[in-house]
């Protein structure tokens, strides 16, 4: 028993932590030897003194008031609601910040207060320099978000130009020889140069966390039927069958993210086929909605089919152009990653690829199975009708190029640089007439300002078309489908916008 005493004696006097005891009044009883070597005072300098001899002066008023409402209703707590609001005071005057731990006990009829105190003067440092990194952190998101916002739409103002400029010229030229063989050899590569500045802005915004979902009511069937205008046009190029299933399922999700991922899916599936076709279809089964696309390509090898989601891979097979960067599917994957949906890929090489998108049950709104894939081509008048165009482009470069372009096409077209320069167009605006406007613009107002300022003044739905190099920002903006509108992503496809033009035509 004397040995467990004479342990406990040197525990208290030893202690990692500075022990001290007060008394009701604040007054020193007690300080281990750990106080002494922290503090510098020697022992008899402490005992019967006030604890504030420990404490800042400037601290005395504040440490009086706390010790006064603690001890009405002392409790075992930390003192203090972050450490670093505490700050002992050496012999010397120099102070440290301090932990605290106050734990209250009686002797008889008096009562006591034992303090741990602690040296937290390098973890101080640390929690400084993590808040420091953190929000340097913090800085560098928002400049990386920033560079993407402006990347987004400057970076694709130069290839807006150029695909214009280009398209125009073939329009010109239609000579059936070695220009027009240059010229779509050209168009080729300003292509190839979109969807590669497209794929690496994109993935650099959804792993930079600038993308957060926002979920509305989507129809499946209307997305089917935006992707099949989108790309039957490149199917049709290849002689490939591309079949949408008819659908009625509505689902909560993020639109613009929504589209993307299967954008990317169906695009590959053309890329890697070369004959045959490429079915997008839907099933449901307890759990959840099954998307699949499925085509008939030249297939992944089994070895790859783990690495085919990496950035900037690339399965090398044979038979088909090497295009891109090797950014589609890792974008499918992340954007599946923020929506909440599974994917899964099966392949045989020579046989085609399925790829499975899985939607968890609860985030569908109907659920009427899908019926088998279909051809859901639309008719088009052959006779486009010609009406009058009012442009407003604040890139000198941009709005000459597509002005060009559209009056090659047959269209009147009226342009501006400035919303000073487009207020009497848009004054005398009439019944036919579309306004074709990019969204980021010089000055306070965006081409929506712009766009729902002219629709109250008329009264009416005025047609119109707007531009943006970064739809994914505008869109969220917008949140809600805007009437007798289409909006376009820049650098706008040529055919996207004579598309556009014609189904806004009244």
């Amino acid at each position: 028993m004397d040995e467990l005493v004479e342990i406990s004696q040197h525990l208290l006097q030893f202690a990692p932590d500075a022990m001290v005891v007060v008394d009701e009044r604040g007054v020193i009883r007690f300080a281990n030897e750990t106080t002494v070597a922290i503090f510098g005072y020697p022992r008899e300098r402490l005992i019967g003194r006030s604890i504030e001899t420990l404490v800042p002066e400037r601290f005395h008023f504040r440490h009086a008031a706390h010790m006064s409402s603690y001890l009405r209703d002392p409790t075992r707590r930390e003192m203090g609601a972050r450490f670093n609001d505490l700050f002992a005071k050496r012999a010397d005057g120099t102070e440290f910040s301090a932990g605290i731990r106050l734990a209250p006990f009686r002797v008889g009829d008096k009562q006591f207060v034992a303090a741990a105190i602690r040296d937290m003067t390098e973890r101080r440092a640390i929690n400084e320099a993590l808040v420091s990194a953190r929000e340097e952190a913090d800085r560098a998101n928002r400049a990386k978000s920033r560079f993407l916002a402006t990347a987004s739409h400057d970076l694709r103002q130069p290839l807006q130009t150029i695909r214009l400029l280009n398209a125009s010229m073939l329009k010109l030229s239609g000579d059936g020889g070695h220009v027009d063989e240059l010229l779509e050899r050209q168009a080729q590569a300003i292509d190839g140069a979109t969807r590669m500045l497209n794929a690496l802005l994109d993935i650099s915004r959804l792993e930079s966390g600038a993308v957060e979902p926002q979920n509305i009511e989507v129809s499946l069937a209307s997305v089917f039927t935006e992707l099949e205008r989108e790309f039957e046009p490149a199917a049709a190029a290849k002689n490939l069958q591309l079949r949408f299933a008819s659908t009625n399922v509505q689902l909560s999700t993020d639109r613009t993210l929504f589209t993307q991922l299967l954008q990317n899916l169906i695009g590959n599936a053309i890329k890697y086929t070369e004959r045959g076709q490429i079915n997008i279809s839907s099933a449901m089964d307890a759990d959840a909605l099954t998307l699949e696309v499925e085509d008939s390509g030249v297939g992944i090898p089994q070895d790859k089919l783990e690495r085919i989601f990496d950035e900037y891979y690339q399965v090398d097979t044979r038979g088909t152009q090497r295009m891109g960067v090797g950014l589609g599917l890792a974008i499918v994957r992340e954007v599946a990653r923020l929506l909440g949906y599974s994917i899964t890929v099966t392949s045989r090489v020579g046989h085609g690829t399925q790829v499975r998108v899985r939607i968890p049950r609860q985030r569908l709104l109907s659920e009427t199975p899908s019926a088998a894939p279909t051809p859901t081509h639309e008719l088009r008048s052959a006779a486009t009708p010609r009406g009058r165009l009012i442009l407003l482009e604040d890139n000198d470069s941009v709005r000459t190029a597509t002005e060009l372009f559209l009056t090659l096409e047959g269209y009147e077209t009226y342009s501006a640089g400035s919303i000073a320069e487009a207020e009497k167009l848009l004054a005398g605006i009439q019944h036919g007439d579309l306004l074709i406007t990019d969204y980021h613009l010089d000055g306070n107002l965006t081409g929506l300002d712009v766009l729902r300022q002219l629709r109250t003044h008329h009264g009416r739905d005025v047609p119109a078309i707007l531009l943006s190099g970064d739809v994914q920002s505008m869109l969220r903006v917008i949140k809600t489908p805007l009437p007798n509108c289409k909006m376009l992503s820049k650098p706008v496809d040529t055919r996207a916008l004579l598309a556009a033009i014609e189904a806004l035509a009244e």
